[in-house]
């Protein structure tokens, strides 16, 4: 009866507990754009919001910049900070905007313990100037011979594109 239940109940709420704590984010640190969330609720589209601030993913293959080969700089959606420039671009195939390298200062990374289980260099991007999610960064750009063995995995709708000569990493 009773104990049987809570047996039932313990093996269905241990693995739920795990899943919590592995997808359980850091907290944006000091950054120098910060805004409440009311206030990126009202700049931002509703699924820049749900990628930017709530740490979600787009569907693969749903922007346009994954297959945007024009010379320029990806910047920040959401506080327009420049963070990859189109010489660092490549095709990776996976339906999202990759590149091997962001420019010098422009992304932090963080760990996100659910990422691990796939890749154990695996890191969450972080926009440096707002904390704003970016995408992740893994390990295995070397399939694609990345000069640096990196590739960041971007939502194309947290980047905005600025057609131009591309800055240099």
């Amino acid at each position: 009866g009773g104990q049987g239940l809570a047996r039932r109940a313990l093996a269905a709420g241990v693995p739920l507990a795990l899943l919590w704590a592995a997808s359980r984010q850091q907290p944006v640190g000091d950054v120098r754009v910060r805004k409440s969330e009311e206030e990126w609720r009202r700049i931002l589209t509703r699924e820049q919001f749900y990628v930017l601030r709530q740490r979600g993913t787009e569907y693969a293959g749903s922007s346009p910049l994954n297959l945007n080969k024009e010379a320029g700089t990806y910047k920040c959606a959401a506080c327009h900070s420049q963070v990859f420039s189109s010489e660092a671009k490549f095709n990776s195939g996976t339906g999202w905007p990759s590149f091997f390298e962001p420019l010098p200062g422009a992304v932090d990374l963080t760990v996100q313990p659910l990422y691990l289980l796939g890749d154990l260099g695996c890191r969450e991007v972080r926009c440096h100037t707002c904390g704003s999610h970016l995408g992740h960064v893994f390990t295995d750009g070397a399939v694609w011979g990345t000069p640096t063995g990196k590739r960041y995995c971007m939502n194309g709708v947290a980047l905005e594109f600025e057609r131009g000569s591309a800055p240099s990493a």
